[in-house]
């Protein structure tokens, strides 16, 4: 669903979520009145949530603490960054790059998203003629990030509960179900495999009886995005040093370029940027990208006997066909996630007090689903920001001379982020390729007016995509 930026009235799902919404929209118009334009006060929200809480210990590397120079600097070691500094170290294995990350690598955006890396792009709405080659660009970006990452697993031998399972596109809600249709129509015209799914096949593959219609498309990976990002920061190539919890505060753009962080400085011949919704901080695209906070919850292990009250399969991965209904996971490690809010917030993750509201309606989700398990209890919560464009579409290329981006993927981050931050490399050198072509091609972005206007416009914008959602949450 396109944001139109304008005020959008919806029917309110839940008094918690209406009472924490008001008092921010509150602070929004306070904020205006008073001509104060920044609503958040940490430059990188952080917590220790997230599917990281699910995994042993980790020991991160060094903060950054004195100045440096070198031919390349990565900022943000996410999907994007790691994929951009692995492919720099294969192409300059002679010459230093140093990755940075403002907090543990595994708590940023890419620890905390539903664990999907997509193959297949699908907007509600169908199949529209006109956008034939744009959806078939995007897949080939989306297909060419998966192969990345399946060739890095295998080879560097990252435990990440990696299926090659694809997802169930299911459907609940009227919406929803009139959704169905058209997305059978966009796979069958993009040649794309998948298998119509009725209510009986849906309930016996995954113990539901919630959803009435659906659509299994095979072409996909599920996996603990953690351990995934996790995996790939330990074992970059010897001329990447990483350096966690050192964010970057500023950029100067003279020559050399200037990274300013606490206590140092790095000067360095080109900056290439992974920060996704984030790169505004940094001076740049501040009127094109914003940050939607979702939030979820993770059950604990689910005993055999509760197992066994589920469908066929041990492992799955639901995607809503609302635009804003819930994101549902049976992980290998048997416990169910589930995924089904998603706000403006001001870019930041919640405060433990609004992720404790969140799970009544996360809570809510999980019994309409599966009340057979209604008395499993949520071991884990987290929040999580993922980077959205008014006209959803991708930012790649040149910001300055040699500051270059790639980011705000809506949601598709992890196959997508990791084919944009390979192409950044190469289009950073000079290099031409098909990827480039098609990362290269992405829709200007679309304006977002200005802070604190924005608040108010993104607070009902990504609220009504809830509209109509109904069973889907």
């Amino acid at each position: 669903m396109e944001i139109t930026w304008r005020f959008i009235l919806w029917k309110r799902s839940s008094k918690n979520i209406v009472r924490c919404d008001r008092k921010y929209l509150h602070a929004i118009v306070i904020r205006i009145l008073t001509n104060q334009s920044r609503l958040d006060t940490v430059i990188y929200s952080t917590d220790q949530h997230g599917w990281a809480e699910l995994l042993p210990d980790y020991t991160p590397q060094p903060q950054l603490t004195t100045s440096q120079r070198v031919p390349w600097v990565v900022v943000g070691a996410g999907f994007t960054g790691l994929a951009c500094a692995r492919r720099l170290a294969e192409l300059h294995r002679d010459e230093e790059i140093i990755l940075l990350e403002a907090r543990q690598v595994g708590q940023g955006t890419s620890g905390r998203n539903s664990g999907f890396a997509v193959a297949v792009t699908y907007s509600n709405g169908g199949f529209r003629v006109k956008e034939e080659e744009d959806y078939r660009r995007i897949n080939r970006i989306n297909q060419a990030g998966l192969e990345i990452l399946r060739k890095q697993v295998q080879e560097l031998e990252i435990d990440c509960q990696w299926r090659e399972d694809g997802f169930h596109h299911l459907a609940a809600d009227k919406i929803a179900v009139c959704e169905t249709d058209l997305y059978l129509h966009f796979l069958k015209m993009l040649e794309i495999e998948h298998t119509a799914l009725d209510h009986e096949i849906i309930c016996d593959r995954l113990g539901t009886k919630l959803y009435h219609r659906g659509v299994h498309v095979p072409d996909g990976v599920l996996m603990q995005p953690a351990a995934l990002v996790r995996g790939l920061a330990e074992r970059l190539p010897s001329n990447i040093q990483l350096y966690e919890q050192s964010p970057v505060l500023q950029i100067d753009t003279g020559r050399p370029l200037t990274l300013k962080l606490d206590n140092c400085e790095i000067k360095a011949d080109n900056i290439l940027l992974a920060t996704n919704y984030e790169v505004s901080k940094l001076g740049y695209l501040n009127q094109y990208l914003i940050g939607s906070t979702l939030s979820g919850s993770f059950t604990r292990i689910l005993t055999q006997e509760e197992l066994g009250s589920l469908g066929s399969l041990q492992h799955w991965g639901v995607l809503s066909l609302h635009g804003g209904g819930a994101t549902v996971r049976l992980t290998p490690d048997h416990r169910i996630c589930i995924r089904n809010t998603a706000e403006y917030h001001g870019g930041a993750l919640l405060s433990e007090r609004q992720l404790t509201e969140r799970q009544n309606i996360h809570r809510q989700g999980f019994e309409s689903r599966f009340p057979q398990l209604k008395n499993v209890p949520f071991e884990y919560a987290w929040s999580g920001v993922e980077g959205i464009s008014r006209n959803f579409t991708n930012f790649f290329g040149k910001q300055h001379e040699h500051v270059y981006f790639a980011g705000g993927y809506n949601g598709s981050g992890v196959s997508r982020g990791t084919a944009f931050g390979t192409a950044l490399a190469e289009y950073a050198r000079g290099g031409a390729s098909p990827l480039i072509e098609d990362c290269l091609a992405s829709a200007p972005g679309a304006w977002i007016p200005p802070r604190p206007l924005l608040d108010v416009g993104a607070y009902f914008s990504i609220r009504s995509r809830f509209a109509g959602v109904g069973l889907d949450r």
